[in-house]
Protein backbone atom coordinates (compact mmCIF):
# COMPACT_ATOMS: atom_id res chain seq x y z
CA UNK A 1 0.00 0.00 0.00
CA UNK A 2 1.26 3.45 -0.86
CA UNK A 3 2.22 5.41 2.25
CA UNK A 4 0.84 8.69 0.89
CA UNK A 5 -2.47 9.74 -0.66
CA UNK A 6 -3.30 12.70 -2.88
CA UNK A 7 -6.07 15.17 -2.08
CA UNK A 8 -8.12 13.93 -5.03
CA UNK A 9 -7.73 10.31 -3.93
CA UNK A 10 -8.75 11.23 -0.40
CA UNK A 11 -11.84 13.05 -1.65
CA UNK A 12 -12.82 9.93 -3.57
CA UNK A 13 -12.24 7.66 -0.57
CA UNK A 14 -14.26 9.92 1.71
CA UNK A 15 -17.18 9.70 -0.70
CA UNK A 16 -16.98 5.91 -0.80
CA UNK A 17 -18.83 3.31 1.26
CA UNK A 18 -16.03 2.85 3.83
CA UNK A 19 -14.35 6.22 4.34
CA UNK A 20 -11.08 6.27 6.28
CA UNK A 21 -10.66 7.60 9.78
CA UNK A 22 -9.22 11.09 9.46
CA UNK A 23 -6.70 12.47 11.96
CA UNK A 24 -5.72 16.16 11.94
CA UNK A 25 -2.22 16.45 13.42
CA UNK A 26 -1.44 20.11 12.80
CA UNK A 27 1.50 21.11 14.98
CA UNK A 28 4.24 23.69 15.41
CA UNK A 29 7.62 23.14 17.03
CA UNK A 30 7.91 24.95 20.35
CA UNK A 31 4.53 26.66 20.11
CA UNK A 32 1.05 26.08 21.50
CA UNK A 33 -0.92 23.29 19.90
CA UNK A 34 -2.99 24.17 16.86
CA UNK A 35 -6.35 22.91 18.03
CA UNK A 36 -7.75 26.42 17.56
CA UNK A 37 -6.82 26.27 13.88
CA UNK A 38 -8.45 22.87 13.63
CA UNK A 39 -11.64 24.19 15.22
CA UNK A 40 -11.80 27.00 12.67
CA UNK A 41 -11.60 24.69 9.67
CA UNK A 42 -10.71 21.07 9.04
CA UNK A 43 -11.57 18.30 6.61
CA UNK A 44 -15.06 17.15 7.61
CA UNK A 45 -14.97 14.28 10.07
CA UNK A 46 -11.33 14.75 11.04
CA UNK A 47 -10.41 14.35 14.71
CA UNK A 48 -7.67 16.53 16.19
CA UNK A 49 -4.65 14.72 17.65
CA UNK A 50 -2.06 16.64 19.67
CA UNK A 51 1.47 15.55 18.85
CA UNK A 52 3.06 16.73 22.09
CA UNK A 53 0.61 15.01 24.44
CA UNK A 54 -0.72 12.06 22.40
CA UNK A 55 2.07 11.13 19.97
CA UNK A 56 4.92 11.62 22.44
CA UNK A 57 5.73 11.02 26.06
CA UNK A 58 7.01 13.68 28.48
CA UNK A 59 10.32 15.24 27.51
CA UNK A 60 13.28 13.99 29.50
CA UNK A 61 16.26 11.71 29.26
CA UNK A 62 14.72 10.05 26.21
CA UNK A 63 14.61 13.31 24.27
CA UNK A 64 12.11 16.04 23.53
CA UNK A 65 9.54 13.72 21.94
CA UNK A 66 10.10 10.19 23.26
CA UNK A 67 7.64 7.53 22.23
CA UNK A 68 4.39 7.66 24.19
CA UNK A 69 3.27 5.03 26.65
CA UNK A 70 1.53 2.41 24.49
CA UNK A 71 -1.52 2.27 26.74
CA UNK A 72 -2.01 6.04 26.65
CA UNK A 73 -1.40 6.14 22.91
CA UNK A 74 -3.89 3.35 22.34
CA UNK A 75 -6.51 5.13 24.41
CA UNK A 76 -6.00 8.33 22.40
CA UNK A 77 -6.30 6.47 19.11
CA UNK A 78 -9.44 4.60 20.19
CA UNK A 79 -10.97 7.90 21.30
CA UNK A 80 -10.24 9.23 17.81
CA UNK A 81 -12.12 6.30 16.28
CA UNK A 82 -9.12 4.24 15.16
CA UNK A 83 -9.59 0.51 14.63
CA UNK A 84 -7.16 -1.94 13.04
CA UNK A 85 -9.68 -2.98 10.38
CA UNK A 86 -10.34 0.54 9.06
CA UNK A 87 -8.03 2.68 6.93
CA UNK A 88 -6.54 5.80 8.52
CA UNK A 89 -5.44 9.00 6.78
CA UNK A 90 -3.44 11.59 8.69
CA UNK A 91 -2.65 15.16 7.70
CA UNK A 92 -1.07 18.27 9.13
CA UNK A 93 -0.75 21.87 7.98
CA UNK A 94 1.42 20.98 5.01
CA UNK A 95 4.97 20.43 6.26
CA UNK A 96 4.24 16.76 6.72
CA UNK A 97 6.42 16.18 9.78
CA UNK A 98 3.64 15.75 12.35
CA UNK A 99 1.52 13.64 10.01
CA UNK A 100 4.54 11.42 9.36
CA UNK A 101 5.04 11.00 13.10
CA UNK A 102 1.46 9.73 13.42
CA UNK A 103 1.93 7.49 10.36
CA UNK A 104 5.14 6.01 11.77
CA UNK A 105 3.76 5.52 15.28
CA UNK A 106 0.56 3.84 14.12
CA UNK A 107 2.59 1.57 11.84
CA UNK A 108 5.12 0.85 14.59
CA UNK A 109 2.31 -0.23 16.89
CA UNK A 110 0.78 -2.52 14.31
CA UNK A 111 -1.88 -0.64 12.34
CA UNK A 112 -1.83 -2.13 8.83
CA UNK A 113 -3.25 0.71 6.75
CA UNK A 114 -2.18 4.32 7.38
CA UNK A 115 -1.49 6.98 4.76
CA UNK A 116 -0.38 10.61 4.88
CA UNK A 117 -2.17 13.28 2.87
CA UNK A 118 0.57 14.48 0.52
CA UNK A 119 0.88 18.24 1.03
CA UNK A 120 -1.47 18.26 4.01
CA UNK A 121 -4.34 20.63 4.68
CA UNK A 122 -2.65 23.26 2.53
CA UNK A 123 -3.47 21.33 -0.66
CA UNK A 124 -7.01 20.35 0.31
CA UNK A 125 -9.53 22.12 -1.95
CA UNK A 126 -12.60 20.20 -0.88
CA UNK A 127 -15.16 21.18 1.74
CA UNK A 128 -14.09 22.13 5.24
CA UNK A 129 -15.94 22.15 8.52
CA UNK A 130 -15.76 23.78 11.94
CA UNK A 131 -17.88 21.04 13.51
CA UNK A 132 -15.93 18.93 16.00
CA UNK A 133 -17.03 15.33 15.53
CA UNK A 134 -17.61 12.76 18.24
CA UNK A 135 -16.49 9.53 16.63
CA UNK A 136 -17.63 6.12 17.74
CA UNK A 137 -14.82 4.62 19.86
CA UNK A 138 -12.34 2.53 17.95
CA UNK A 139 -10.83 -0.78 18.95
CA UNK A 140 -7.15 -0.35 18.07
CA UNK A 141 -4.78 -2.00 20.56
CA UNK A 142 -1.11 -1.06 20.03
CA UNK A 143 1.42 -3.86 19.58
CA UNK A 144 4.80 -2.07 19.43
CA UNK A 145 7.57 -3.43 17.27
CA UNK A 146 6.04 -3.66 13.80
CA UNK A 147 8.57 -1.14 12.43
CA UNK A 148 12.31 -1.08 13.16
CA UNK A 149 13.35 1.21 16.00
CA UNK A 150 16.86 2.27 17.01
CA UNK A 151 18.17 3.31 20.40
CA UNK A 152 21.30 5.43 20.83
CA UNK A 153 23.69 2.47 20.75
CA UNK A 154 21.95 1.02 17.72
CA UNK A 155 22.17 4.34 15.89
CA UNK A 156 25.88 4.62 16.66
CA UNK A 157 26.47 1.10 15.36
CA UNK A 158 24.43 1.60 12.22
CA UNK A 159 26.40 4.74 11.38
CA UNK A 160 29.42 2.43 11.04
CA UNK A 161 27.91 -0.72 9.58
CA UNK A 162 25.14 0.66 7.36
CA UNK A 163 23.79 4.12 6.58
CA UNK A 164 22.50 6.55 9.21
CA UNK A 165 20.82 9.65 7.77
CA UNK A 166 20.54 12.93 9.69
CA UNK A 167 17.28 14.61 8.63
CA UNK A 168 17.96 17.99 10.27
CA UNK A 169 19.00 21.16 8.48
CA UNK A 170 22.58 21.09 7.26
CA UNK A 171 23.76 23.87 9.55
CA UNK A 172 22.62 21.91 12.60
CA UNK A 173 24.32 18.75 11.31
CA UNK A 174 27.55 20.70 10.80
CA UNK A 175 27.30 22.21 14.30
CA UNK A 176 27.21 25.80 13.05
CA UNK A 177 24.00 26.53 14.98
CA UNK A 178 21.96 24.63 17.54
CA UNK A 179 18.82 26.51 18.57
CA UNK A 180 17.26 23.78 20.71
CA UNK A 181 19.56 21.05 21.98
CA UNK A 182 22.58 21.22 24.34
CA UNK A 183 25.28 20.98 21.66
CA UNK A 184 25.52 21.16 17.88
CA UNK A 185 26.93 18.56 15.53
CA UNK A 186 26.00 15.04 14.52
CA UNK A 187 26.42 11.37 15.38
CA UNK A 188 29.83 10.29 14.06
CA UNK A 189 29.41 8.49 10.75
CA UNK A 190 25.94 9.90 10.01
CA UNK A 191 25.27 11.43 6.60
CA UNK A 192 23.53 14.79 6.23
CA UNK A 193 20.17 14.36 4.46
CA UNK A 194 17.83 17.27 5.29
CA UNK A 195 14.24 16.12 4.99
CA UNK A 196 13.41 19.32 3.13
CA UNK A 197 15.19 17.78 0.15
CA UNK A 198 12.45 15.15 -0.15
CA UNK A 199 9.67 17.55 -1.09
CA UNK A 200 8.79 20.21 -3.64
CA UNK A 201 8.29 23.87 -2.78
CA UNK A 202 4.64 23.21 -1.92
CA UNK A 203 5.56 20.47 0.55
CA UNK A 204 4.52 17.50 -1.60
CA UNK A 205 6.85 14.56 -1.98
CA UNK A 206 9.07 14.12 -4.98
CA UNK A 207 8.17 11.15 -7.13
CA UNK A 208 9.25 7.70 -6.01
CA UNK A 209 11.89 7.62 -8.74
CA UNK A 210 13.24 11.04 -7.76
CA UNK A 211 13.41 10.02 -4.11
CA UNK A 212 15.15 6.77 -4.98
CA UNK A 213 17.75 8.75 -6.95
CA UNK A 214 18.24 11.15 -4.05
CA UNK A 215 18.80 8.39 -1.52
CA UNK A 216 21.09 6.52 -3.89
CA UNK A 217 23.23 9.66 -4.12
CA UNK A 218 23.38 9.70 -0.31
CA UNK A 219 24.66 6.14 -0.13
CA UNK A 220 21.59 3.89 -0.14
CA UNK A 221 22.78 0.77 -1.93
CA UNK A 222 19.79 -1.51 -1.61
CA UNK A 223 21.72 -3.99 0.52
CA UNK A 224 22.82 -2.05 3.61
CA UNK A 225 20.55 -1.21 6.52
CA UNK A 226 19.25 2.37 6.66
CA UNK A 227 18.37 4.40 9.74
CA UNK A 228 17.22 7.98 10.29
CA UNK A 229 17.37 10.47 13.12
CA UNK A 230 16.61 14.17 13.49
CA UNK A 231 16.18 16.51 16.45
CA UNK A 232 13.49 14.64 18.33
CA UNK A 233 12.03 11.94 16.12
CA UNK A 234 9.50 14.07 14.20
CA UNK A 235 11.16 15.21 10.99
CA UNK A 236 13.05 11.90 11.05
CA UNK A 237 9.71 10.12 10.70
CA UNK A 238 9.09 12.25 7.61
CA UNK A 239 12.36 10.99 6.14
CA UNK A 240 11.39 7.40 6.93
CA UNK A 241 8.13 8.12 5.10
CA UNK A 242 10.04 9.49 2.10
CA UNK A 243 12.19 6.37 2.07
CA UNK A 244 9.04 4.24 2.18
CA UNK A 245 7.64 6.12 -0.83
CA UNK A 246 10.88 5.22 -2.62
CA UNK A 247 10.48 1.58 -1.59
CA UNK A 248 13.33 1.63 0.95
CA UNK A 249 12.73 0.30 4.49
CA UNK A 250 14.38 2.29 7.26
CA UNK A 251 14.61 2.33 11.04
CA UNK A 252 13.95 5.43 13.15
CA UNK A 253 16.09 6.55 16.08
CA UNK A 254 13.19 8.10 17.97
CA UNK A 255 15.26 9.75 20.71
CA UNK A 256 17.39 11.41 18.03
CA UNK A 257 19.77 14.29 18.67
CA UNK A 258 17.77 15.57 21.66
CA UNK A 259 18.52 12.31 23.47
CA UNK A 260 22.05 11.80 22.11
CA UNK A 261 23.27 15.30 22.98
CA UNK A 262 22.12 15.09 26.60
CA UNK A 263 24.71 12.41 27.34
CA UNK A 264 28.11 14.06 27.58
CA UNK A 265 29.85 10.71 27.19
CA UNK A 266 28.58 10.26 23.63
CA UNK A 267 30.86 11.51 20.85
CA UNK A 268 29.89 14.49 18.71
CA UNK A 269 31.17 15.19 15.19
CA UNK A 270 31.09 18.63 13.58
CA UNK A 271 31.63 19.89 10.07
CA UNK A 272 30.33 18.70 6.70
CA UNK A 273 31.87 15.23 6.78
CA UNK A 274 30.27 12.20 8.42
CA UNK A 275 33.34 11.34 10.52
Amino acid sequence: MNAIISASELASDLAGPTPPVLLDVRWQLGGPNLRAEYEKAHIPGAVFVDLDSELAGPAGAGGRHPLPDPELFGAAMRAAGVSADRDVVVYDGGQGWAAARAWWLLGYTGHPSVRVLDGGFAVWSGPVSSEVPTPAPGSFVPAPGARPLLDADGAAALARTGLLLDARAGERYRGEVEPIDPVGGHIPGAVSAPTTGNVTDDGQFLTAAELADRFKSLGVTGTSEVGVYCGSGVSGAHEVLALAVAGIPAALYAGSWSEWSQDGSRPVAVGPDPQ
